[in-house]
């Protein structure tokens, strides 16, 4: 078993949101410290829902056990909580922004040119600050629905300095904190946010239709 309830789900979840990570980088997707990250992984490697992988020193969600396993105990905490009306409710908000963060990353990495399109190579900067201002008028509205979903779980509150960490590294001149994968940018917090709220609410992203 895990140390504690709390500590195996966030710790589930922060795999499937990472996908395979070492622990330190589960725990930081939570806001779970390393070393109670580590024992609830380890944990979970006993119970056979997580394996890890000692040549790289990774953890990987076992999908045929560990996917379903955090479904299951996301969905006790909402409904213990008795916050999954309201949980889909901002969900339902949550996919209107969506779209609008969709066309704002196709915009930042593609530019219309004349009747076609070229790739942003980002030597326009007039261009860049008007799409990195349309982000930041973007995250005044996700900040309201975070702020409504860390009163329904306490957990969501972990988003809240993520989002702020790539929003301002991106207005220092960092560009890569838009959209690169791999690093916490903006579009990657947003995904795992998505990914997060998929997984709360049991909905599987190909049947949502989006991306």
């Amino acid at each position: 078993m895990a140390d504690s309830a709390d500590d195996r789900l966030l710790a589930l979840l922060g795999l499937r949101l990472k996908g395979f990570a070492a622990a330190a980088g589960v725990g930081e997707v939570v806001g779970l410290n390393e070393d109670a990250t580590a024992a609830a992984l380890d944990a979970l490697v006993a119970d056979g829902l997580v394996n890890y992988n000692e040549a790289r020193d990774v953890y990987l969600l076992n999908p045929a056990t560990g996917r379903p396993e955090g479904e299951r105990i996301l969905g006790a905490q909402l409904d213990a909580a008795g916050a999954r009306s309201a949980v889909q409710a901002v969900y339902d908000e949550f996919l209107g922004l969506n779209m609008s963060m969709l066309k704002l990353c196709t915009d930042w990495q593609i530019r219309a040119d004349g009747d076609g399109k070229t790739l942003n190579d980002h030597s326009d900067e007039d261009y860049d600050q008007d799409v990195i201002g349309r982000l930041v008028d973007l995250d005044d509205d996700l900040r309201k629905i975070l702020t409504k979903l860390r009163g329904l779980l306490e957990r969501y509150g972990a988003y809240v300095p993520r989002f702020r960490g790539a929003l301002d590294r991106l207005l220092s001149g960092e560009i890569e904190y838009f959209t690169k994968p791999i690093i916490p940018s903006y579009h990657t917090v947003w995904f795992e946010l998505h990914e997060d709220l998929l997984a709360t609410l049991g909905i599987d992203r190909a049947s949502e239709g989006s991306i």
